[in-house]
């Protein structure tokens, strides 16, 4: 279902967010994201002289490497299009995220590490759903491969049919409250409503 009609309006900037993820032939997983800033309008810009309407304001690309364990094992950053000149000269800090673990606190220790005049205030933010996306692409594949193992060792085996697992995503949110009907069905053993 769409949003609403909105109200008349003008169409002024667009910022879009792609996140890819990738498992690679030596077992680790690529994540990439990359952030663009959109203007429906020309403008001059002291450093980049006239900006043309669709032309990137902001254009950047990270490229987080992890393991299994979701910790970072190599970055790569990449500034395409900034506001100004130098903005690219702080991509190599990146590799200052190498070795934290994406999960709970990443976004302090990421502002610990190259928050401020250290790092980007787009790079930070992109680092969110990079995050995100690593939960997405690695999680349900280790669980799939974890299940096929377990049947393959045991396919009598009454537990084969779920891997087992913590359950990280309880009360994270209202899809995932510990009362709700997705846990009932998903982690029963973790449900908390009436039986």
């Amino acid at each position: 279902m769409p949003l609403s009609r909105p109200a008349d309006r003008d169409h002024i900037h667009t910022r879009t967010v792609t996140c890819q993820g990738f498992r690679r032939k030596d077992g680790l997983w690529d994540i990439e994201g990359h952030i663009t800033d959109i203007k429906t309008y020309a403008f001059t810009n002291d450093d980049r002289g006239e900006i043309p309407p669709g032309e990137p304001v902001h254009g950047m690309w990270i490229r987080v490497t992890i393991g299994d364990d979701l910790v970072i094992r190599a970055v790569e950053a990449v500034t395409d299009y900034a506001p100004f000149h130098g903005c690219d000269a702080i991509t190599p800090n990146y590799e200052n995220l190498v070795g934290l673990k994406l999960g709970p606190g990443l976004r302090k220790q990421i502002r610990d590490r190259v928050g401020g005049v250290h790092g980007c205030t787009h790079l930070n933010e992109l680092m969110g759903p990079v995050a995100t996306t690593a939960f997405q692409t690695v999680f349900p594949i280790l669980a799939r491969e974890s299940l096929e193992a377990k049947k393959q060792d045991d396919p009598s085996d009454e537990g084969a049919s779920k891997p087992a697992r913590r359950m990280p995503l309880i009360n994270t949110c209202h899809g995932w409250r510990s009362d709700g009907a997705a846990v009932k069905r998903i982690a029963p053993e973790f449900y908390t409503g009436d039986k």
